[in-house]
């Protein structure tokens, strides 16, 4: 999807993934052989073992770096089978956070639009980004989600904010399960 990040949230996502390098570098040779990474990956764990303090901090961010310039779903969920760790459902928490938090944002840019053009602002305004979530994640009721939204830019009530986090978080959830199943 094409959407503005902030230079936070990307720090949030780099933070998320070096903590993912943490855990893939304390795999031990059984694991690194069913490992779904590919070689370079491999050589960088392997280059980590043995270091201490802040080289191994350095080889660490290093790995995350080579970690982020291919696809980490795999990743992730290896992590969470083999060593129990809950860093795949924290990056799933996040892109429901942070999918949240875009859409209130254009929400309230066609507000602020809207107003200053004496304009009411209706429910069913402009929106790419809605589009695009509902293309990516079919199972949301657009309707819904534009009422959702608009009644949170409107009142400002939390519940409202809440509400946009549940159906967010859902579908998340949801697509993550029906790619496990393959469907």
């Amino acid at each position: 999807m094409s959407e503005y990040i902030s230079k936070s949230e990307m720090k949030r996502i780099y933070k998320q993934v070096t903590e993912l390098a943490r855990e893939v570098a304390d795999l031990s040779d059984k694991e690194l052989k069913s490992f779904p990474g590919g070689p370079v990956i491999h050589e960088e764990i392997i280059a980590t073992r043995g270091l201490k303090g802040g080289s191994r901090n350095r080889q660490i961010k290093y790995l995350a770096k080579v970690l982020r310039q291919g696809p980490l779903d795999e990743i992730y969920l290896f992590i969470t089978k083999r060593k129990g760790s809950n860093l795949h459902a924290r990056k799933q928490f996040h892109e429901a956070e942070r999918l949240r938090d875009t859409l209130i944002n254009e929400a309230m840019e066609a507000y602020q639009e809207s107003l200053s053009m004496q304009l009411a602002f209706e429910p069913d305004w402009e929106s790419p980004f809605i589009d695009e979530v509902v293309r990516e994640y079919p199972n949301i009721k657009e309707k819904e989600l534009r009422q959702v939204i608009y009644q949170y830019v409107k009142t400002h009530n939390k519940f409202h904010y809440r509400e946009l986090f549940r159906i967010m978080k859902a579908a998340v959830d949801l697509k993550e399960r029906s790619q496990k199943s393959g469907v």
